[in-house]
């Protein structure tokens, strides 16, 4: 299975992360020292909305979600990321605090967790560095917008075949770990809408679907169903980033 954040470039640094693997050998020797691995289970959280800032997690593994609130306790997903990313981006905006709740979503996953101090002074010292990261956050605000478009403008089958793309792009199989919760986290309707739509795809023969879990049968069929929902975004990380 090849999808679009599978391929790393030439060094290694004991990381999966892109990021981190494809910047300058300095700014790389800035950040190396300070770095923890850590591991997050489903559902953990990697940052809470409203919270303090104190350290950035660059993924190995895994999918992070980021969630919006209503009301305080409705969430939905705003975006992903994975090991083409880090959670803890608005430190290079100037603020210290989260806006969003971030959870480990679908499968466990790890990460390389660095002190935001430290990255903040490694980002003041190295231009290339802190464009690096900030090209990142561009592809990041084009993937919420797509996803504020799409929650406007397409039926349901669309915009979920576009979620099934956006988790099939960061985890390790074809089989994924996608429960009814995840969907309403995602999609915004009823459980009995999420039923049905899994229907149509499973009838486009794009998936299968069992309880709890999603099995990607035909990936290019997925594409076609997303349409446009799909591909904006990970087209605009490999012209920013050069990663392809």
């Amino acid at each position: 299975m090849v999808t679009a954040w599978k391929a790393v470039g030439p060094q290694d640094r004991g990381t999966s992360n892109r990021l981190l693997r494809h910047m300058a050998a300095a700014d790389w020797a800035m950040l190396a020292p300070h770095a923890e691995r850590v591991s997050f289970a489903v559902w953990d959280d990697i940052a809470r909305a409203g919270e303090r800032i104190a350290s950035v997690c660059f993924l190995d593994e895994g999918i992070a979600g980021i969630l919006d609130s209503l009301d305080g306790d409705r969430r939905y997903a705003v975006a992903l990321v994975g090991a083409e990313g880090f959670i803890g981006w608005p430190v290079l905006l100037g603020d210290d605090r989260s806006p969003y709740d971030v959870t480990m979503r679908a499968e466990h996953g790890s990460a390389l967790r660095i002190p935001a101090a430290v990255l903040g002074a490694a980002v003041a010292q190295s231009a290339g560095l802190r464009s690096l990261l900030l090209r990142f956050v561009q592809t990041l605000m084009v993937q919420m917008g797509r996803t504020i478009v799409s929650s406007l403008a397409h039926p349901i089958e669309r915009r979920m075949a576009r979620w099934i793309l956006l988790y099939h792009d960061r985890v390790r199989e074809d089989d994924i770990c996608m429960t009814h919760e995840e969907f309403r986290l995602m999609l915004g309707v009823r459980r009995s809408s999420v039923t049905e739509a899994l229907h149509r795809l499973e009838e486009d023969q794009a998936i299968r679907a069992f309880r709890g879990r999603v099995v990607v049968r035909d990936r290019a069929r997925l594409i076609e169903l997303a349409g446009d929902t799909y591909g904006h975004a990970e087209q605009e990380y490999r012209r920013l980033l050069g990663m392809g």
